[in-house]
Parts: C-alpha cells; structure tokens; sequence
C-alpha cells in the first residue's frame, strides 16, 4: 500500500520599483502595483483558475486530496486584485479534502537572521489562514523548505506536529525520503520531500531531451507503485501547473489523469500531512545541524545569500528590525516586512543552477547588480524615514547636554526653537554658523537629530531665508 501526500506551494512577492538614488527622500512608494497585478492576472489566467478548477473535479470524482501553502503576500494581493481566485481556493477548502500548511506570512529569511521576527511572521499567517479559511495549521513548511534541527524544537514549542523539508542525501545518507522521521532534539515529525518523483513533474515534464520525455500519468503511477516506503511527498510549486509547465505541455491532462492511474492500485490512497502522522509513527530519527533548502542541486541557501551582494542587503535589512518595530508606525513595519520575501534576494543571485530558468519568468531585472541597487536605495529611505520618525520627539527637546548653544546666546532645544532663533538671528552671527568650516547647524541636526538627508540640505544653504524654509517645511512633516 502506498500513501501519496501531494502538497503545492502557492506564493508570489509583492515586487519592488526600480528605486534609484535619486528617489531617497523623494516619497516615492516601493512597491510596483502595476507589475503586481499584471503578474499576477497572468498567473491567476494561466494556472491558479485552471488548476483549481480541475482539483475540485478531482476531489469530487477520486476524493483526491491536497494540502496548500499560501503566502500571506500572495493571500494580499488575491484579496485586493483577484477575490474570485481567492474564492475558489476557499471553495477547495470547504471540501474538507483540502489541508493548509502554514509558514512565514512574508515568506521571508526571518530564521536565518531573527528567531523573534520568524516567529512573529509565523504567528500572522496563523492569523490570516483562520481569517480567510478558518482552518488552525499543525503542519508547517519554512520558506523554500529551509529547515534545521534548532527550527524542529521552535515550531514544535509552537505547537506544530511536523515540518515539510528536503528529503535530501546530505541529511538521509542512505535512508529513503518515503518514511516518517522524528526530528532530533524535539519530537516534532519531519515529512521528506521525494524530490525526484517531485522534480519529474516540476521541472522535466516537458523536457524533450529527458530519457523519460513525454512522461504520461500511467508511467508516473507505475514509478508510485514501484518505490517502497510508507508515504511518497510529491512537493512543488503550484506555478508548475500553467505557468512554469504551460498548458501546451499536457501538464493539465497529466493532472487530470494521475489520480485515476494512482489509485488503480486499490491499496493506493491520497493522505493529507496530518493524516501521515497520525497513520505513521517514525521510523528513526533524523539529525539536521546545518541549514537545508529544496533549492537546486545544492540543497542549501546559496540562492538567497550566496554572494555578497545577498548578505550585505539582509544584513543591512534584518540589522534595522528593532528601530523599526520601536517607530510603532504600520506603514514602516509594513514595507520593511514586504523587503524580507526571499525573491528579493534571489533576484541578486550570481550563480547559475537547475531552476533558474523557471524564476526568470517573475523576475523585474535585468541583471542581478541591478536588482541590488534598487533594494538597497529602498533601504536608505527606509532608514531616512525611520530617524525621521524618531525625530518627532524632538519636536519637544533634546537632552539638555546635546542642545545648541549659539553665538550671539540662545540656546536650541528642538528644531521649533532654532527655527524660530534663526528670525531674530543678526546676519554676522548667521554667517558664523554657516561657514563651509563649521556648518554648525547642519552638524548639530545630523549629530544629535539624526537626519542625514535634512543635514545637507540645510548645508547648501547659504541664506537664512533658504534654511528657514526647509525647516519649516520639516516640521510640518513630522507634525502631520
């Protein structure tokens, strides 16, 4: 008898804008809506309408069954440009034979760089799933299956009963993907992709070179019934259905027909993940200490932080997490949550691999340098619009032994109090401050208010008239 867990991944980014340094400070937003929505009316056309459309027919005809993913980026933008996609996977759900699992809601690098920040994101999408489909996870999968032993013990504190990840060598040796494992270290399940069953339809269905090409549903049924083991985990993203695997391929036939060759075998069933573990206890445990991927032939994350350009901007991304939770501002959380999406990273990936083709078909840039630049200027304006945040305080007093003291006597507490200084200030004392060799006004508000962007400004400003103007207009800013 063979157990057959079938599990699609459904997720696409909110993309950034071409963002260029001209753009710091300008209030243009990050995020290219027009490019969002065209992605995703193809992708909603192409596959996500169909597929859904031929899942029910199955559920209904074999009582197939099916579990999910769906990225809380994706879930956002079904809400706002495709509610009747929305609706159809909430239509597949109500039958019952759907499961959702669960991940980070910004499908995002969260644990790699801040165990707090993972488990926030895990805690939203837990939110969003019961929001819009009113199911509670216990399964859950990290983004792009990456997973290690310290995860297991995290998520099952959490409350999860097990975690899809790579059934890869590296951490198999010679043990087969089609069994349950005990995770080492906590007693969470852990479910192995078979990658090969998984990557025959996923990658090399319409490869015509493939010693294996046209691979048909009977000849995928009778490589099922063939291979031993308790359960087979076919994992793939829901993309492969239309989109990564176009309909002139006959991948939607195939679909239509593999149920039916499957089960064939009267012993042969579909399971949901939580049916797996509830039906099969672990067979051994399996140890993880480094960091997995179902990513190319590596297994790894060197498709996300493999170069330097990669570290540095989830670095200089990750490195800003408690400046920005403290601006308790919505919007700031917002976007610099919406930068973590992996794809943002794998857009700057160098290195040439497996699946690299199938990515280029989202991908806004035209070189990976190019896709660098633009995410890091997104960066410097959020961090311009952070200090301008906490800058508002300011608006009251500095401590008193960062205040201004000038020349001709008055003292500056915030930017209200200068301002107002500089109308009855005499022009000698003026010019004083403003000399090319001390700019003492631009260094106290770079130094002790911490607006870089205002600081020069206010340093090419060579008349009291020009300074007090971009003062004002600063203050006005941070007082809405």
């Amino acid at each position: 008898m063979v157990s057959v867990c079938f599990y699609l991944h459904v997720h696409q980014p909110i993309r950034i804008k071409k963002f260029s340094i001209f753009d710091i400070g300008s209030g243009k937003g990050y995020f290219d809506e027009e490019k969002n929505k065209f992605y995703l009316d193809r992708i909603a056309r192409k596959s996500y309408i169909p597929t859904n459309k031929i899942l029910l027919e199955l559920i209904k005809k074999y009582d197939f069954k099916v579990s999910f993913s769906i990225t809380g980026v994706l879930l956002e933008q079904l809400e706002k440009y495709a509610p009747e996609v929305l609706k159809s996977f909430q239509d597949l759900v109500d039958t019952g034979n759907v499961e959702l699992v669960s991940e980070t809601y910004y499908h995002s690098l969260a644990w790699v760089f801040s165990k707090d920040e993972f488990r926030r994101q895990v805690k939203l999408q837990e939110k969003k799933l019961k929001e819009l489909f009113g199911q509670k996870p216990k399964i859950f999968r990290n983004t792009e299956l990456i997973y290690n032993d310290d995860m297991g013990k995290v998520v099952s504190d959490m409350g999860y009963k097990a975690v899809m990840t790579e059934g890869t060598e590296k951490i198999l040796e010679w043990r087969s993907p089609c069994y349950v494992y005990e995770a080492s270290g906590s007693n969470i399940k852990l479910l192995l992709k078979h990658y090969r069953l998984s990557d025959d339809i996923a990658f090399r269905f319409s490869t015509p070179y493939w010693n294996e090409y046209p691979l048909t549903a009977d000849k995928y049924a009778s490589w099922i019934n063939a291979t031993p083991g308790n359960v087979i985990n076919i994992f793939m993203d829901y993309e492969t259905f239309g989109e990564h695997q176009w309909k002139e391929t006959g991948i939607f036939e195939f679909l239509k027909h593999l149920p039916r060759e499957i089960l064939k075998n009267p012993n042969n069933e579909f399971v949901l993940p939580s049916e797996v573990i509830k039906k099969f206890k672990p067979v051994a445990t399996i140890s993880v200490p480094f960091l997995i991927s179902w990513a190319d032939t590596e297994r790894d994350l060197s498709a996300w932080i493999g170069n330097e350009m990669q570290r540095t901007a989830a670095r200089e991304l990750y490195s800003l997490e408690n400046d920005v939770l403290k601006t308790k501002d919505k919007s700031i959380i917002s976007d610099w949550r919406k930068l973590q999406t992996a794809d943002h990273f794998y857009y700057m990936c160098t290195k040439w691999f497996a699946d690299g083709d199938i990515h280029k078909y989202f991908n806004p840039y035209e070189s990976p340098y190019e896709a660098f630049i633009s995410f890091m200027n997104i960066l410097n304006d959020l961090k311009n619009r952070i200090r301008g945040d906490s800058m508002s305080k300011y608006l009251e007093n500095v401590p008193d032994d960062k205040v201004f003291w000038c020349r001709d006597g008055q003292i500056f507490k915030n930017l209200k109090e200068l301002l107002f200084g500089l109308e009855k200030m005499s022009d000698e004392t003026f010019k004083f401050h403003v000399s090319k060799e001390k700019n003492d006004f631009a260094n106290w508000i770079r130094d002790v208010i911490g607006d870089e962007k205002l600081a020069k400004d206010i340093m090419k400003s060579r008349t009291k008239k020009s300074l007090m103007k971009k003062l004002s207009n600063r203050i006005k800013k941070l007082e809405k």
